[in-house]
């Protein structure tokens, strides 16, 4: 029995290798989306709670051009984060990362997404700003990336913040209150 276990695991492992390797030559871009059906919540109530989420639970500050529009029941901040490369040496060099947080309801649903990744990649110069494709793709260039792996780094590191922005957000919003409900289930 463990032999034909270790022949299906081995097989599985085998079939999947391809997949992983081809899909390694091209990074992925660094975002999270979801939908979350929310059967007749509201559009507005949807749209206050994630207006309230951003002015005063979003983690990810300086943040700027917060964007709320309650009659489409969208709204758009950007974050303001911090990545970590090493050098030759392998000596920390923080890096500034820009995002997006975006956010959308219906009467039934929101959509939201955390992405739009960009790199200020010299801190004395906040204005120049590249975007994160572009910024892996020289990182992925440079000499020294055989031993740093600064473009994998990174990328784990946008993938990690755009995750915890996520869980941030959903776990707010999963935490509303039943309207006419206080208390726990089931007690009167």
């Amino acid at each position: 029995m463990k032999k034909v276990l270790l022949g299906l695991c081995v097989s599985g492992m085998l079939a999947l290798a391809p997949a992983a390797w081809a899909q390694s030559g091209a990074p992925t871009p660094v975002e999270y989306t979801e939908r979350v059906p929310t059967e007749g919540a509201g559009r507005t109530a949807l749209y206050n709670r994630a207006l309230d989420w951003a002015q005063n639970k979003f983690a990810y500050k300086p943040t700027s051009s917060l964007k709320a529009t309650e009659a489409a029941g969208m709204l758009r901040i950007t974050g303001t984060g911090t990545l970590k490369q090493v050098d030759g040496k392998g000596k920390d060099q923080p890096v500034t990362v820009l995002f997006d947080f975006t956010f959308q309801a219906t009467d039934n649903s929101y959509t939201y997404t955390v992405g739009t990744f960009r790199v200020i990649p010299d801190a004395k110069q906040p204005s120049q700003i590249v975007a994160f494709d572009e910024y892996r793709t020289e990182l992925q260039a440079d000499r020294n990336n055989e031993k740093t792996h600064n473009d994998r780094r990174l990328t784990a590191q946008a993938n990690s913040m755009a995750s915890e922005a996520a869980m941030s957000f959903r776990s707010y919003m999963n935490s509303q209150p039943a309207e006419g409900h206080v208390g726990l289930a089931g007690e009167n």
